[in-house]
């Protein structure tokens, strides 16, 4: 990254990324050929041809992939290009928006600020790159494309078929028609056919390269980049993570007998239960401004929100002596819910803003009597590094109670999961909580301008981390 925005910018510099395994993690084909057979479109002839192919040609090679593509030509004629495009979108947001690695999300947006042509260049077929370009925002594709008249299929490939060799020399006349200087210019892939397009570029930065592409950077001196946030995490781990909650919550309750002191109970599996589950996945936390998290008792803590398991993250920072809110749905969750009953946290539905301020107000009485309260005030998880617009509840209670927000400022959680991840990822997780900020003289006609001004403080502490130019 640093490379990146302090080298050259403009668009003469050139970024090629591979898709499979370079901005993704696994293959697309998978999924494609899962759809297809699903729809019929691709049965037991099909795969018999599939494997006489690779077998006949002795593997994947320029020859063979080409045959392997014109297959699924074959097997498309007639269709639709506008039925397919749909299908490529469908797959896309159901498979495989959540295996995109949020390391190569970041290095595609730098390039972009940058000014650099950024370019999608793979030997997939349209289907499966044009959603991923279009979700990152680049612009430019160089791939595989079936032919088609009029919108309907020919059962074609355009040729030349861009594999290898020719995936470079595609590559090469992109350059040349684009004023891209390739000596400038970046190539991220991990395949080891893309071996002939890394020799092409002045920068090439192999990328979960396989055996063949690994001894050549070796050999050549060319940093290597492998990822794990995507992929790695442990269903089996993840399970037994979660799965702490029962002990921990028996022996919260023994407890909070002993004392007769339901709260006691509460906070004994608040303070264990989440910090337990995420040491037992891998997840570490660099938190700055910890001292924000006593500094003003009670509060209201806010935290961006983006996937299931940054909730996990407040809560083990928290630690005590606060309620939550929870969306409605997560009610009937065996767990979840039947803790979320006991320990008081609301349950509210996002879409139903009358609903919504009636579950508030038994938080707005607990806040009174000092507990602090935990809310996402996005009241949605954003499979994005923005922060969307902020809802007024979580000012509301604080305004009520005359309590502070404190800030908590989530910079990587998409490192644990995607948006609707249910395996968390190992990693380390960046935090900032920063200072409480007083709301005893807020006025509800001002309370648009607070929120904004509260945003803005995520928006300045992600787009400037503290301690980052240290």
């Amino acid at each position: 990254m640093e490379e990146i925005t302090s080298g050259p910018d403009g668009p003469v510099v050139g970024a090629f990324f591979d898709l499979d395994g370079t901005l993704v993690a696994g293959y697309t084909a998978r999924y494609l050929t899962e759809e297809r057979m699903k729809a019929g479109d691709y049965g037991p002839v099909d795969v018999l041809r599939t494997l006489g192919v690779m077998v006949g040609g002795g593997g994947l090679n320029p020859d063979t992939f080409a045959e392997l593509l014109d297959l699924g030509a074959h097997t498309w004629a007639g269709r639709a290009v506008e039925d397919l495009d749909e299908m490529a979108l469908r797959l896309y947001k159901k498979k495989v928006a959540g295996r995109i690695y949020p390391e190569m999300r970041e290095i595609v947006r730098a390039h972009q600020e940058a000014g650099h042509t950024v370019v999608l260049t793979s030997s997939a077929t349209t289907f499966q790159v044009q959603p991923v370009a279009d979700a990152l925002g680049i612009e430019h594709v160089v791939c595989n494309r079936f032919e088609d008249e009029d919108g309907v299929l020919t059962g074609h490939v355009t040729k030349p078929v861009i594999w290898g060799d020719t995936k470079a020399y595609a590559a090469q006349q992109f350059a040349a028609d684009h004023g891209v200087d390739l000596d400038q210019s970046y190539f991220y892939a991990d395949g080891d056919e893309d071996v002939a397009l890394m020799y092409l570029v002045g920068k090439p930065r192999p990328t979960n390269p396989g055996e063949t592409m690994a001894k050549v950077a070796g050999k050549r001196g060319w940093p290597v980049t492998r990822l794990s946030s995507r992929g790695a995490g442990s269903s089996i781990r993840t399970l037994i993570g979660f799965s702490t909650f029962v002990p921990i919550a028996g022996l919260g309750a023994a407890k909070g007998l002993l004392a007769r002191n339901r709260r006691s109970a509460i906070n004994f599996i608040t303070e264990n239960w989440s910090s337990l589950m995420l040491r037992i996945n891998g997840v570490e936390m660099n938190v700055l401004g910890r001292e924000n998290l006593t500094a003003s008792r009670p509060a209201v803590f806010l935290f961006n929100h983006r996937n299931g398991f940054d909730p996990f993250i407040a809560v083990t920072l928290i630690g005590r002596d606060f309620t939550s809110v929870a969306k409605a749905e997560l009610k009937d969750d065996p767990m979840i819910g039947a803790f979320g009953r006991f320990a008081d946290i609301a349950f509210v539905e996002r879409d139903n803003t009358k609903s919504a301020v009636e579950a508030l107000k038994p938080i707005e009485a607990m806040a009174d009597k000092g507990l602090s309260v935990l809310i996402a005030p996005e009241g949605t998880r954003l499979d994005t590094r923005e922060v969307g617009p902020f809802k007024k509840g979580a000012f509301r209670i604080a305004m009520h109670a005359g309590i502070p927000v404190v800030p908590i400022v989530i910079r990587n959680a998409e490192m644990l999961g995607a948006r609707d991840a249910v395996t968390i990822n190992p990693g380390t997780v960046d935090v900032a909580v920063l200072p409480p900020v007083p709301t005893a003289d807020w006025k509800l006609d001002e309370i648009d301008d607070r929120i904004a001004e509260v945003r803005q403080m995520y928006l300045d502490t992600l787009a400037d981390w503290p301690g980052d130019d240290d």
